[in-house]
Formats: C-alpha cells, sequence, structure tokens
C-alpha cells in the first residue's frame, strides 16, 4: 500500500516542491478525520428563549492525523529508511517538513498531503500534539504517537471561484458562453425567470434569445415584489 506523504512548497501556488522537506509517513495512519464547520450567530435578542440562528461563514475543512514512530525496529511495514534513524530524528523530519518556520519565507512551509483515492489536500498544519509512549532503559523515546490537524489552504481566487456567490441583493455581472439562454441565466441569479425581460433591457439586448457569446451581461438587483 502507498504511504502518506506531506510535500512542503515554499508559496502557496503549490508549483514547485521543496522535496528535501518531504516527510513520507514511515507506517500510515492509524486513522483520519476529516471535520467540516459552518460558522453561526448564535446571539439571543433581549428577552428571547430562543434563537434564529444567521450563518456567518463555511469555515476550512479540517484533516486530522494520527499516526506513529517507532524506534524499535519491530513494527511490520515501517519503511527502512527510517528504521535506521532514532526517534528523535524521525520527529525533526516531520517538524522539519510541516512546523518549523522557513526563514526564507518568514513562516511555516505550505502543505499538500497525498494519500491513496480519499486524500489531497492542500494545507497548513494548525496543530500538533506529540505523545512519547515508549521508552528504553536510559529513559529515551522509543516510540511516539502524533496528532496532527491541517487547515485547508486556498487563495483568494480559488475560494472566489469556489463560493460563486449569486445572491439577488447583489449585482452580477457573467460572460455569456455559447449556447447560454437569458432566462436560465436570470434563474441561476434570481431563483427566477421572471426577470429576464428586464436583464434584457437594461443590457440593450434587441433580443432576449440570441445572445451572442462573449457578452459580458450586468444583471443588477431587483425588488422582487415588482418584476414587470
Amino acid at each position: 500500500m502507498d504511504k502518506l506523504v506531506i510535500q512542503s512548497f515554499e508559496k502557496n501556488d503549490f508549483a514547485k516542491e521543496n522535496t528535501d522537506k518531504r516527510f513520507t509517513a514511515p507506517i500510515n495512519p492509524e486513522s483520519f478525520s476529516k471535520s467540516y464547520k459552518i460558522g453561526l450567530d448564535k446571539r439571543k435578542g433581549h428577552g428571547n428563549n430562543g434563537t434564529n440562528a444567521q450563518y456567518i461563514s463555511t469555515e476550512p475543512e479540517e484533516l486530522k492525523l494520527d499516526f506513529i514512530l517507532d524506534g524499535t525496529g519491530t513494527m511490520q511495514g515501517y519503511l527502512e529508511e527510517y528504521k535506521k534513524m532514532t526517534v528523535h530524528n524521525q520527529l525533526n523530519k516531520f517538524l522539519s517538513c510541516a512546523y518549523n518556520m522557513d526563514g526564507d519565507i518568514h513562516r511555516p512551509r505550505f502543505l499538500k498531503i497525498k494519500w491513496g483515492r480519499d486524500i489531497d489536500f492542500q494545507c497548513l498544519l494548525s496543530n500538533v500534539d506529540i505523545n512519547f509512549t515508549l521508552f528504553d532503559t536510559a529513559g529515551d523515546p522509543l516510540r511516539v504517537k502524533i496528532t496532527a490537524t491541517f487547515l485547508s489552504y486556498k487563495t483568494a481566487q480559488e475560494r472566489l471561484q469556489g463560493s460563486r456567490v449569486q445572491s439577488p441583493d447583489l449585482s452580477h455581472y457573467q460572460k455569456v458562453k455559447q449556447g447560454d439562454r437569458l432566462d436560465l441565466l436570470s434563474y441561476d441569479i434570481y431563483n427566477d425567470t421572471a426577470y429576464f425581460l428586464q436583464v434584457a433591457k437594461i443590457n440593450g439586448l434587441t433580443s432576449p434569445r440570441n445572445i451572442p457569446a462573449g457578452l459580458n451581461l450586468y444583471f443588477p438587483p431587483f425588488d422582487k415584489g415588482n418584476n414587470n
């Protein structure tokens, strides 16, 4: 089975990996979990028993990994190159990849985690817990359990493209593609086809049916109480 890999990047375009900082899990995680959170305003009005929670934002996705670093040499499937390293050196390799501040960019590196078909995750490390669980007679650690939480990272452009906010209370501009229909474009914006004639008029279209591809249409906010 392929091992989990954490790639390390100086820039947030994730174009050029620093392969010297790559960390390959010597044995695959015991488990992983994903967390999705929605920010809500739960404040109650004075004298109210309940609350009408208001949406604020969708929080970045979190990925939580649990994996082991071992220095006993007894774990089946453990990468050979790590068997020659102390637990401290294995741990430092992980921290150098994901946690330590890079002096050139004055911050920890941007990361991409890959494992099988389920994980291909652009992120930053947000938290790591290190638990030493086994020791030799001299008190040196022989096994470490790492619990690491990574926060999804997207550039401002990716966030804008991903959200594609379409509120009827906002002005919108949309470029026409071949085969687009004005009534369907209006429905995408207003959840109603009734405004397409007004949109045609505002944009100076002589016909709402044959719209030239490449035209940048303006969709203004409308009062839904009046669609004439």
